[in-house]
């Protein structure tokens, strides 16, 4: 098979599994009663969401998963990737199992969580630092800026914890992560691509085709629901192409809707101390705002496609 197509051939492949495996998956986690707890003091209309299957990320890690693994050999970067993908995911479905199951409406504790996400983030970081080096590139500016390690291991490990709970915080609407994500790797697939780095565009390919597949049961009204083990391992997977790839400084660029989600979080938070009870936006995250403001999921869920587009087009013009 010809090098250049691999990364069309693992999407695919990833597509496929995806429609394959999904109905299986969603009638085996509606056979355990695994189904979605709704927050009473959310939009209404997402009320009617509550019993629906979660925990279905499942699909999006094993689609990826057999995307990769099938066309040898298996690179360094990628067997990192997969660990990175699968460690954050497991830690999503064990905080999913806890609310579902166990019906603890938070699931993980918070020291849990952080301890097990900068944990991976640091095995990471300390790989990237010993295989590749601190020189990132520099978006719009055709060259690199060299960090020093004390420097580049804390923000490394920053940026992927972050860009992890970014994506978790997106996950609120039907197909809005999912799309989101889809659309972010396709623009780190070519970038990783025209960078010389065929097993992360390849990667990245299988994560656009896992993410579409899921698409098709999670495009609303959903069928199934990722959950945090979907949303923590699609994060942990965007970083980590990023950082394997050194543009760890076009996140924000490509990954622009996530930041804005999660700093309509901050802003909301802080304002509401500081104003002692009022609100900035309706309901944080965004995409819940625009929902109270009378705006149909769908609509939302497009137009921040759309952003999302916008972004990543621009994020690929930042490396040319």
């Amino acid at each position: 098979m010809p090098a250049h197509y691999t990364p069309l051939f693992s999407a695919l492949l990833a597509f496929i599994v995806s429609l394959m495996a999904g109905p299986r998956i969603i009638t085996y986690l509606k056979r355990l009663k695994l189904g979605q707890q709704v927050r009473e003091d959310g939009p209404k209309t997402h009320l009617g969401k509550a019993g629906t299957p979660t925990m279905g990320g499942i699909l999006i890690i094993v689609a990826t998963v057999i995307a990769v693994v099938v066309f040898p050999p298996l690179s360094d970067h990628n067997i990192i990737l997969l660990f990175a993908t699968v460690g954050f995911a497991a830690l999503g479905f064990f905080d999913d199992f806890i609310k579902v199951v166990a019906k603890r409406s938070l699931g993980l504790r918070a020291r849990e969580k952080l301890v097990g996400q900068f944990g991976i983030a640091v095995l990471v970081a300390l790989y990237a630092w010993a295989r590749i080096g601190t020189d990132l590139f520099v978006p719009f500016a055709q060259n690199t800026i060299v960090l020093p390690p004390w420097l580049y291991l804390p923000f490394t490990v920053l940026v992927l914890v972050g860009t992890v709970n970014a994506v978790n915080l997106t996950d609120g609407l039907d197909g809005l992560a999912a799309g989101s994500t889809a659309i972010a790797a396709t623009a780190f697939g070519l970038i990783t691509w025209l960078l010389g780095y065929p097993d992360l565009a390849l990667f990245s390919g299988a994560l656009v085709g896992a993410c579409l597949g899921f698409s098709w049961f999670n495009a609303p009204p959903a069928q199934v629901f990722m959950g945090d083990t979907g949303s923590l391992g699609l994060g942990a997977a965007l970083g980590t192409i990023a950082v394997l790839s050194k543009t760890t400084l076009f996140l924000p660029i490509i990954g622009a809707l996530f930041v804005i989600e999660t700093l309509s979080v901050i802003f909301q938070v802080l304002y509401f101390k500081i104003t002692r009870g009022q609100r900035l936006f309706r309901m944080a995250p965004l995409h819940h705002h625009f929902e109270l403001l009378g705006w149909a999921e769908s609509k939302v869920m497009i137009r921040f496609w759309l952003i999302s587009l916008i972004f990543a087009v621009l994020g690929l013009f930042a490396i040319l």
